[in-house]
């Protein structure tokens, strides 16, 4: 394949050598007719000599024919004829064909030797008088011209005209316009590989930077010339170029993102092409694999049953029925094989999948287990229901018991012993039921900071207790998250209060906001305060466990079910004697916040007790 260079120093090469061999042609042919032309004429001027000389004599003379034979200025015409261009003799010929007189004196008294007519060879055409003088072989023409006396012809002059001295003639002439054709052809070579240079320049800028942009370059810029043409284009293929890098980008983006899904998939997967040539595989496919890439052949053993299915599926060209096989070290896997195809129903590759039975097993286990805590849950709300009624009536009576033996300080101490008790199980039926009662999460953009600046009136009045400093970080362009204004609120206040609590001696209480990576908001809850110890930290997150004095252990339970609700995350680290931190992170709203706080009046403020 020649490249476009090539071609066009080729056609233009072509068409200046087309354009100088047709005038050379038609130069040359030019030449050749006035060649023999002048030839002709050269003839005729000798003949006209000698016939005026040849009549002078014949009148003169007694015996014309011994007259012209011993003539010596007829012979002196005679010889001085053949140093004329083309001209090979000159002769006198009688009516009976016999030589009277000739340039070469040893011709005169034989017979003359035929030749065609010069005028035959005069309207000929050029190409047919090329033929005659380059190809026909030395051959001689005459040119012819009769002797009259008194009207009666005596004889003829003849002037003969050979082939080769023209040839020669010819070369001599030929020289010239031939070199110049040549030197015509390389100039125009050269000029055609200046302007392959110049005037394809651009072509080949464009097309070394759409090979780039085939080697998977980014952001391909091509310096092209700027006149208004070439500008355009310029411009047009860098925005091009920024399109498919945007393009491809995202598409690398969204690949990555897909084999990132895929590759945390239980079920195995792989991909591979028309040729069986491994394209894709996730980790679970991965580790069954001899090696990472490769032809089929060369990732799986002759006798394994995943070789099987994909050299059968590539076969026949058809998806195969789900098949269960038992793979040694590995277990019973159900196997998948899609064939994938195109519009046209060509083969792109083959799909396996190949599904952990044992797995499937293990999450059927896990529903019906689910199944069943979600009856108990709800069994254990009823219960608990049930539970605080008597409860409620119970209370009800130990106040009107508590009015009648108010003269009874004895009773009075037993009464209150009862109510304390009571007290602290009503808290616990309560946490019961927040952990049972299905919540129903009123989600929308709500920004960090004015939640937290609504919670400050009573943070600082619990944080002024103690001397601990409340500072607020919290950057300008942080995002809202996307949550239940109340809910996010109940957290907040917790963690800063039980943060608060573990200062009793003072210190610092850091409460800030960040984006993270992945769609994330992060808030930090940081104290200096007495730290957790190792042994507790693992336990501060379960319900009724705590290590304060009056705590409900319920606070921290909660914290953590409503970041649960919310898709987010909760951690914790503590150094004890340094202080905690307790880090939220929220996902992202998509849309502004526009509203979404609550009045401060409507939180539940007893259950904000936690665990330290």
């Amino acid at each position: 394949m020649l490249s476009i260079k090539t071609k066009q120093v080729a056609g233009v090469t072509l068409m200046v050598g087309l354009a100088v061999v047709l005038t050379s042609v038609w130069y040359i042919s030019s030449l050749l007719t006035l060649s023999v032309r002048e030839t002709r004429e050269r003839a005729k001027l000798i003949a006209d000599a000698v016939t005026h000389r040849a009549f002078d004599v014949v009148q003169a003379a007694q015996d014309p024919a011994a007259g012209l034979a011993a003539d010596a200025g007829l012979r002196d015409i005679l010889q001085a004829s053949i140093y004329s261009p083309d001209v090979l003799y000159a002769q006198i010929v009688d009516r009976s064909g016999t030589v009277i007189a000739h340039s070469v004196s040893d011709n005169v008294g034989r017979p003359a030797t035929p030749a065609d007519n010069l005028d035959k060879l005069i309207e000929a055409s050029p190409l047919a008088q090329a033929r005659t003088i380059y190809t026909s072989g030395p051959k001689s023409y005459e040119y012819v011209t009769s002797i009259l006396i008194d009207n009666t012809e005596f004889g003829s002059v003849r002037v003969g005209v050979s082939t080769i001295l023209l040839k020669q003639g010819l070369n001599d002439q030929f020289a010239t316009p031939l070199a110049t054709a040549a030197i015509a052809i390389l100039l125009a070579l050269l000029v055609a590989m200046v302007l392959a240079q110049v005037a394809l320049r651009p072509i080949h800028v464009i097309r070394s930077g759409l090979a780039r942009l085939g080697r998977g370059e980014l952001d391909v810029k091509v310096d092209l010339p700027t006149d208004a043409d070439l500008g355009d284009l310029g411009e047009s293929f860098k925005a091009i170029s920024a399109r498919l890098a945007a393009d491809r980008s995202a598409l690398a983006g969204q690949r990555a993102a897909l084999e990132s899904v895929v590759d945390t998939f239980e079920d195995a997967v792989a991909l591979f092409g028309p040729d069986g040539a491994l394209l894709f595989t996730n980790g679970a496919m991965r580790a069954v694999f001899v090696r990472r890439d490769g032809a089929l052949a060369d990732l799986l053993p002759e006798d394994h049953p995943y070789r099987h299915a994909v050299s059968d599926a590539l076969t026949r060209h058809a998806s195969l029925p789900p098949a269960t096989v038992d793979i040694p070290g590995i277990g019973e896997r159900l196997v998948l094989t899609h064939i994938v195809e195109d519009a046209e129903h060509r083969v792109l590759g083959v799909l396996l999948v190949a599904r952990n039975l044992a797995y499937l097993s293990q999450v059927e286990s896990t529903l019906s287990y689910s199944r069943k805590l979600a009856a108990l849950s709800r069994l254990s709300a009823g219960i608990a229901h049930e539970v605080k009624n008597p409860l409620n009536a119970t209370m009800i009576h130990l106040e009107l018991l508590r009015m009648q033996v108010a003269q009874s300080p004895q009773a009075m101490e037993h009464v209150q012993v009862i109510t304390a008790q009571m007290r602290r199980l009503d808290e616990v039926v309560q946490g019961f039921l927040k952990f049972t009662r299905p919540e129903e999460l009123k989600l929308q953009p709500a920004d960090i900071e004015p939640l937290v600046d609504e919670l400050m009136p009573v943070i600082s009045a619990e944080a002024s207790k103690s001397g601990v400093e409340v500072v607020l970080e919290f950057p300008p362009d942080l995002p809202p998250v996307n949550g239940d204004a109340g809910m996010l609120q109940q957290v907040f206040l917790n963690l800063a209060l039980n943060a608060c609590q573990a200062m009793p001696h003072g210190g610092r209480l850091r409460i800030a906001g960040a984006p993270a990576d992945h769609g994330l908001v992060r808030i930090e809850f940081e104290d200096t305060g007495v730290g957790i110890s190792p042994e507790h930290l693992a336990r501060i997150f379960d319900l009724y466990f705590t290590t304060k004095e009056h705590g409900s252990g319920i606070g921290l339970s909660l914290a953590y079910r409503t970041v649960q609700l919310h898709g987010g995350e909760i951690e914790v680290q503590s150094i004890p004697g340094r202080g905690t931190t307790f880090r939220l992170l929220l996902r992202r709203a998509l849309a502004p916040a526009h509203g979404g706080r609550v009045p401060l009046g409507t939180l539940g403020l007893r259950e904000t007790e936690g665990v330290r």
